[in-house]
């Protein structure tokens, strides 16, 4: 046997003296090798994912109930009574008609005495874009309210008759 070398010589019977080219340090005066703590940065880094997961879906979904919004009053101007071709960029108002349906007008609400439920305009694209408008649940209660009503009188109107 030869002459044993030290614990802090690196040294190979193949290669020789090669510290220098070893991709760790051989010295005590060498950085120390740690290992990563990849459970903690996976745990890290899918929390941070998860939070713009959620951001992102939460602002898709605040974007669809703004496109659900803006359809269903598309809708009920669309499908409101009006005997005339509106002109784009021009303000409409939505009513309640005496039958408890909806027609659109030129008349605004300050000049008569009629349930306004929201006023509106044509943009270019054909949309209506609400300039005011009463909330949407409440038109719907309104409406409900409506046909208990009239329910109500031609209950009435039966038994008065009879």
């Amino acid at each position: 046997m030869g002459k044993k070398k030290p614990d802090n010589i690196v040294y190979d019977k193949e290669k020789g003296y090669n510290a220098s080219i070893l991709p760790y340090g051989t010295n005590t005066s060498a950085p120390a090798i740690r290992l990563d703590d990849v459970p903690n940065w996976k745990g890290v880094s899918v929390n941070k994912v998860n939070k713009q997961f959620s951001a992102k879906f939460n602002e898709l979904r605040e974007e669809y109930r703004k496109l659900v919004e803006e359809y269903q009053w598309n809708d009920l101007v669309y499908k409101s009574k009006f005997n005339f071709e509106p002109v784009l960029g021009e303000n409409y108002h939505l009513y309640v008609g005496d039958d408890g349906g909806t027609f659109l007008s030129l008349i605004e609400p300050t000049m008569w005495d009629r349930e306004h439920i929201g006023s509106f305009t044509l943009n270019s694209e054909r949309k209506w874009i609400k300039i005011w408008v009463r909330n949407m649940q409440c038109y719907k209660l309104m409406q409900e309210f409506i046909k208990c009503w009239k329910l109500f009188v031609k209950i009435k109107d039966i038994r008065w008759m009879g």
